[in-house]
């Protein structure tokens, strides 16, 4: 999500203007579709003083111009001019809310070097401005999509969940509780803290992802890492780079799985009801290292960060190691290329709003590449399943999010299934909200 750059004192007084748009570093030598799938290739990792930075400048989408849509698809804008529109949720009734957020801003996080250069990177790629705090409902009327807002005076929100009358949000520092009645177009009472979540001072992967299980009876929140690879120290990963499992009744809580640097999208698989996440891996290994991945969460496990990488590929530069953690290391189920920064996912149905080919199957944005070159990400994408498992290579959905200049029109982020089964997609960049449907 927030694009951090870690760099030694020094490394780059990078204020003028276009040098970080030639520091290619080290070019891909591999294809992102040899990054993807259960057996990814992983050659040897990169190290090198200049970090591969290749920045799409964000500069929205002109002139009616919008996503390309997979044959047999189309696309649609279901609600634009929204501000920093990150992720969806889908009440019972079908109105769409959208978190309209940014990274809130610690002092502590922005000092010195790296915190210049990673604001300026951020800038680029269009983040880093202050988060509008709040969550609209989009609602279909005979006149159009009509838009209230629906939740303010947040921090930072990302994820949403409904159970009873109940609604939920996680802020980047906690999980609040509001009430709310069926058609609500508005929340105006105070909420209620459930649980704390790590926050500031230091606060990198600000995203806290939100999902219920079946019976409502517990919560489950993706909680990024503090750092790139622990080099602020394993104290500030403290509750960090996991999955956490929140009880809806107490707000006690406990780790259901750990070493995943950076989770963010969070779904249950239909055949088996599996909790599966999207994870962002780790950076400055070279344009072909790491794959971000989807995996289905185990109890208890353990995915490596940041003491190794898709197993037990032990990374180097954490000191000291920990061959015991190592050992243990889980696998990812499915890679899903080099820094595509794959966030939003969501598992698909049968619907009459998309073909039969979309039917079984998750749904993957991937938000876009900062350090590959050339850029990889900037779409959406769809892996077919079979009984529970990926079954095949990704298709394309949604293309078109960088131009010919290969500046960033837009960049996906949330993904989820309307109400009639059509794909909405919120863009952040671009400011809208996609809905794809069938031809």
């Amino acid at each position: 999500m927030a694009v951090r750059l870690w760099v030694a004192g020094g490394l780059l007084l990078l204020g003028v203007g276009g040098v970080l748009y030639g520091c290619a570093g080290d070019p891909a030598t591999l294809s992102v579709a040899d990054g993807i799938g259960p057996n990814p290739q992983l050659p040897a990792p990169v190290h090198s003083m200049l970090p591969t930075v290749r920045v799409a400048r964000a500069v929205g989408w002109q002139n009616g111009a919008m996503p390309t849509a997979a044959p047999g698809l189309k696309v649609a804008a279901f609600a634009r001019n929204l501000e920093h529109p990150r992720w969806l949720y889908v009440l019972p009734n079908g109105d769409v809310l959208v978190a309209e957020t940014e990274s809130p801003h610690y002092e502590a996080d922005s000092k010195g070097l790296r915190g210049t250069v990673a604001r300026w990177i951020m800038s680029e790629a269009g983040a880093g401005s202050a988060s509008p705090d709040k969550i609209i409902l989009l609602r279909v009327t005979l006149a159009g999509v009509e838009r209230f807002d629906f939740l303010s005076g947040l921090n930072s929100p990302f994820g949403m969940a409904l159970v009873g009358a109940d609604f939920y949000v996680a802020n980047t520092d906690s999980v609040m509780r509001y009430p709310y009645r069926n058609g609500d177009t508005s929340i105006a009472v105070p909420g209620t803290k459930l649980a704390n979540l790590p926050g500031g001072p230091i606060d990198h992967h600000w995203t806290k992802g939100l999902i219920a299980n079946e019976d409502g009876s517990k919560l489950y929140v993706s909680v990024g890492s503090n750092s790139n690879v622990g080099e602020n120290g394993m104290a500030a990963e403290d509750g960090r780079a996991a999955i956490w499992e929140i009880d809806r009744a107490t707000g006690a809580h406990r780790v259901l799985a750990s070493g995943l640097r950076n989770p963010v999208g969070m779904a249950f698989e239909p055949a088996t009801s599996a909790l599966w996440v999207s994870v962002n891996e780790r950076d400055e290994l070279g344009s072909d290292l790491v794959p971000d991945y989807m995996t289905r969460v185990a109890d208890g496990a353990f995915y490596g960060w940041p003491y190794s990488y898709y197993g037990q590929h032990v990374d180097a530069r954490v000191q000291p190691p920990r061959p015991d953690l190592v050992a243990r290391a889980v696998v990812p189920d499915y890679a899903l290329g080099p820094h595509t920064a794959s966030l939003g996912l969501t598992f698909s149905h049968a619907s009459a709003m998309l073909p039969p080919a979309f039917a079984d199957g998750a749904f993957v944005a991937q938000h876009g590449s900062w350090n590959r070159s050339p850029p990889s990400g900037y779409k959406v994408i769809f892996v077919p399943f079979k009984d529970g498992k990926p079954a095949g290579m990704p298709v394309d959905v949604l293309t078109g999010f960088l131009d010919a200049q290969g500046e960033a029109q837009g960049r996906p982020v949330g993904v989820v299934l309307d109400k009639d089964g059509a794909l909405l997609v919120a863009d952040d960049v671009g400011g809208t909200v996609w809905r794809v449907t069938g031809q």
